[in-house]
């Protein structure tokens, strides 16, 4: 039987879709590259935000109705009475589905209609199971399933549960052996990298620094940290940070400038906190890249309490801002706040506002890079036929375009920066 298998959304649920896949293809499943060519369908869903979950329908609408489809993912326990009102499916699955996949799989192919969620916020697969990965030199890592959050707009913890970590070892152990395979770049992923072994009596820092004591040549890329549990360790953190094998890089979303709001929002940290950590990091690594999400028009957002947010893009000056617009989701404390709520045309005026500023502070950020020359890894083969996308130290993506070379991917070059976008760099090769 042939299987056509499509993740969604965040570096987890890649990872996800990766052990779906090398499951399916230890049991005898041939993987193929089309809707068209397979007998069933597994997308393996994302339903963070209102919008995402209506591409999500849409695209599963469009099935075939002559194929087999299973619904994988976060979309199933967000908004499961939805999915089944307007989507023809043959089977569901949650989010960390591992080999049960073999199971609802070979049900479905028997003519059996399977709703497998009841172990779905438990769910911990093993590190060790099989996985094909989307990217030959890129190991995702899930370090734990779940959080410790209890944010008002945030429904991705009805899929995902509690915060379930696993050990140190067995994180060291898959990293080994993904080394030994010649992986180079890794992803340590998770819900919230920061609340990482707050249920082992462990801490990211302690993570960090078992795997940078690995031998071999590899860098690894932090996910993202909720700012109350990354202070709360932030010594170790920056000192876990200081080796080489750490990309200078954090996510740190602080999703609005208002105390008040962020109180709302149930984020347990205040705007001084998240500036604290920011300088901190910015202190010990003055290149470091700093990531950070904002949500617009949450409800009881004032528009005092938005231009606040404005002052710190412009007072911070993270190199992206991930700005989204406020949707109520289903389920969530938020969607009772209907009496604050602000009127979407308002919502969308400021997205675009934040957005317009966030691009414009990127690009002056970006503009220091010019003239920087170094080693980067190329991990990605670019959108233009030709080029190829490599990373430095910092995380940055640097694009060489045309570079006369047929085989990069995997490679460590030594390059110059010689232009800058909003987005990315523009290199060239050194000789």
């Amino acid at each position: 039987m042939q299987v056509f298998i499509k993740s969604f959304g965040c570096s987890t649920n890649l990872a996800d879709g990766e052990v779906l896949a090398g499951c399916l293809v230890e049991t005898g499943y041939k993987l193929v590259d089309t809707v068209e060519a397979a007998d069933i369908i597994i997308y393996n869903t994302c339903a963070v935000k209102g919008p995402t979950e209506n591409r999500m329908i849409e695209t599963l609408k469009r099935i075939p109705v002559d194929k087999k489809l299973v619904v994988a993912g976060c979309l199933p326990l967000i908004n499961f009475e939805r999915l089944c009102r307007e989507v023809r499916f043959d089977g569901v699955a949650g989010p960390a589905a591992g080999k049960r996949i073999i199971e609802v799989v070979k049900r479905v192919l028997n003519g059996k209609r399977v709703v497998a969620l009841e172990e779905a916020v438990t769910a911990k697969p093993s590190l060790n199971l099989p996985r094909l990965r989307l990217n030959p030199v890129i190991g995702i890592v899930p370090i734990n399933y779940g959080c410790l959050g209890s944010c008002a707009y945030c429904c991705v913890i009805f899929a995902r549960g509690r915060l379930r970590s696993y050990s140190i070892q067995e994180i060291v152990e898959r990293v080994k052996k993904d080394v030994a395979m010649g992986i180079q770049e890794f992803w340590v992923t998770s819900q919230d990298t920061a609340c990482y072994g707050r249920d082992t009596d462990t801490n990211l820092a302690e993570l960090l620094k078992a795997l940078c004591a690995i031998e071999g040549d590899f860098r690894i890329r932090v996910g993202m940290m909720t700012p109350n549990l990354a202070k709360n360790t932030l010594d170790d953190l920056i000192q876990a940070f200081q080796s080489e094998k750490i990309f200078k890089f954090i996510h740190l979303p602080v999703q609005s400038s208002d105390d008040q709001v962020l109180k709302r929002m149930r984020r347990f940290y205040s705007i001084e906190d998240f500036k604290s950590i920011v300088n901190a990091f910015r202190s010990s690594f003055p290149e470091i890249t700093i990531a950070t999400d904002v949500i617009c028009g949450f409800p009881g957002e004032t528009e005092e309490a938005f231009e606040k947010t404005l002052r710190l893009i412009e007072d911070v000056k993270p190199d992206i801002v991930n700005v989204s617009k406020f949707f109520a989701r289903p389920g969530t404390a938020a969607a009772k706040m209907r009496e604050d709520s602000v009127p979407f045309p308002e919502i969308k005026r400021r997205s675009n506002v934040a957005a317009k500023l966030a691009k414009k502070i990127a690009f002056e950020r970006n503009k220091r890079w010019v003239g920087w020359t170094g080693e980067i890894f190329v991990d990605e083969i670019g959108k233009v036929p030709g080029s190829w996308v490599g990373r430095n130290f910092a995380y940055k993506p640097i694009v060489l375009k045309d570079a006369g070379f047929s085989a990069l991917l995997g490679k460590t070059l030594r390059v110059r920066v010689v232009k800058t976008f909003t987005t990315y760099l523009e290199g060239e090769i050194v000789e």
